[in-house]
């Protein structure tokens, strides 16, 4: 006898969502068990009917109240048997990497190929992780950019230099602010140019901005 796996579908996107379906309907072997537009629901019915067995859940990542990390969350920790596959337009390096952390089983673009689908829903079900190429270049160029800003270390005297670039204050009105002169000051800003690899001024400005220096 063949196995048929029960899925449920997460997504408050209704055109998705029968896409979805009429692809799904197709495989003898995969059955769309409840489809919701609400994190909340899905866990609300898996409470309900505990008997029932659930094989894949596949959501979206952005929806209305529990969104697909903090739902991904939720079964991993109460229905770890239930394997979970994200489907989403969103490309978030740090929420694909968030959702790695928590143990989500695959994640496609809602771009892919009605193949690729498959594939991963295939793949996940016989006890395998699916993450698109795709999807895999841009964890680890967020990894990457990780691991390089975790390696930089700035001195003390750096980061004053930097604080005071990013306030805009000029070569001299630096030095005669740190007692130092015109030209170490240079130094200082040649020097954090390329040690974070940005290309002028304005990167050492966006870069203390989004390390909270200013």
């Amino acid at each position: 006898m063949k196995t048929v796996y029960n899925i449920i579908i997460a997504d408050d996107h209704k055109m998705f969502v029968d896409g979805l379906r009429s692809i799904l309907e197709q495989e003898e072997d995969l059955h769309i068990l409840h489809t919701t537009s609400k994190g909340e629901e899905v866990l609300k019915y898996l409470k309900i009917n505990q008997n029932e067995p659930v094989d894949l859940l596949i959501t979206d990542l952005n929806m209305p109240g529990i969104d697909g990390i903090a739902l991904n969350q939720s079964i991993k920790k109460d229905f770890p048997t239930i394997k979970t596959l994200v489907i989403s337009m969103l490309e978030d390096g740090a929420k694909i990497k968030s959702l790695t952390e928590d143990g989500v089983n695959g994640y496609l673009s809602k771009n892919a190929e009605q193949t690729e689908l498959l594939k991963a829903i295939r793949s996940i079900l016989s006890g395998e992780n699916y993450f698109s190429v795709h999807i895999q270049s841009i964890l680890i160029k967020m990894l990457t950019n990780s691991r390089k800003t975790a390696e930089v270390r700035l001195t003390q005297r750096e980061k004053e230099v930097l604080q005071l670039i990013a306030k805009e204050h000029t070569t001299q009105e630096i030095a005669d602010l740190l007692f130092l002169s015109k030209h170490t000051i240079e130094s200082y800003r040649k020097n954090l140019i390329n040690k974070l690899e940005v290309r002028n001024l304005a990167g050492l400005t966006r870069y203390a901005i989004e390390h909270d220096m200013i």
